[in-house]
């Protein structure tokens, strides 16, 4: 049973690929796929692309060309719960597109088709996800040098792993009034959203519709606010790309 480990980053992806055993790398609808063997198990890496649709396409091909059991993904998100810090990981319950609205045929945010506004992810996955993203940032600070990276986190704030709801959307949320207007919206609306991101959603539809369990983590690189933009590509070479390595190689263990 292969499984796949979709990554949102470059980075993330090629510090996972130098763990692969019998690595061997193939292309397929314009993406490239590694196949090889992390901690005795079988896996194939991808890329997701930016935005839901090119993320549906990666997770298609990934069910219909390489016949994968589950697909686990990892990246990084916005926060907007609160609590939810710079450095801290998601690893979502459910998956809602905030940028889903067919109404009036269909209430906001509901998937038409779906009769509902929120996918579900695996139960048994996420858990497993789970204790590997707490054990990660539990050890966070000493081996990843997080103090130095994260100038607008407090120094003496533990780091926690979160459960719960990620929105996903076709648009990199990065003012703290377009933040504030989403999640209040969406708190009104009984959806109480920990971080925004542009990927999982999607990837949640398309494993919800070939009944592939699914689950994912996120680690927190800004607030959804207007600092969004900084430190990013020092973020994700320090801690993100380090936090998703740990993560998937933990969460393998446990598999």
């Amino acid at each position: 049973m292969t499984t796949a480990i979709l990554s949102a980053l470059p980075e993330e992806q090629s510090s996972l690929v130098q763990h692969l055993s019998h690595p061997q790398r193939l292309m397929h609808a314009g993406r490239a796929f590694w196949l090889g063997d992390l901690q005795g198990r079988r896996v194939v890496l991808a890329l997701s692309g930016i935005g839901k649709v090119a993320a549906a396409t990666t997770a298609t091909a990934l069910v219909e060309r390489f016949g994968v059991a589950r697909i686990v993904f990892t990246g990084v998100a916005g926060g907007v719960g609160d609590g939810v810090q710079v450095g801290d990981v998601v690893v979502a319950q459910d998956y809602l597109q905030h940028d889903m609205d067919a109404s009036p045929l269909f209430p906001r945010w509901e998937v038409p088709g779906y009769a509902r506004s929120r996918l579900v992810c695996d139960v048994a996955l996420s858990a497993l996800l789970l204790e590997a993203a707490s054990a990660c940032v539990s050890s966070a600070s000493g081996q990843f040098g997080l103090k130095s990276t994260l100038r607008s986190a407090s120094e003496s704030a533990p780091h926690r792993a979160h459960h719960g709801l990620i929105a996903s959307g076709d648009r990199f949320v990065c003012a703290a009034d377009e933040a504030l207007r989403l999640r209040s919206a969406l708190r009104d609306a009984g959806h109480d959203v920990l971080a925004v991101e542009m990927e999982g959603a999607a990837v949640a539809q398309v494993c919800h519709d070939y009944a592939i369990p699914f689950a994912a983590a996120r680690t927190i690189s800004d607030r959804a606010d207007n600092t969004a933009h900084v430190d990013f590509p020092l973020f994700v070479t320090t801690v993100a790309s380090r936090y998703a390595e740990h993560m998937v190689l933990a969460f393998l263990q446990k598999l």
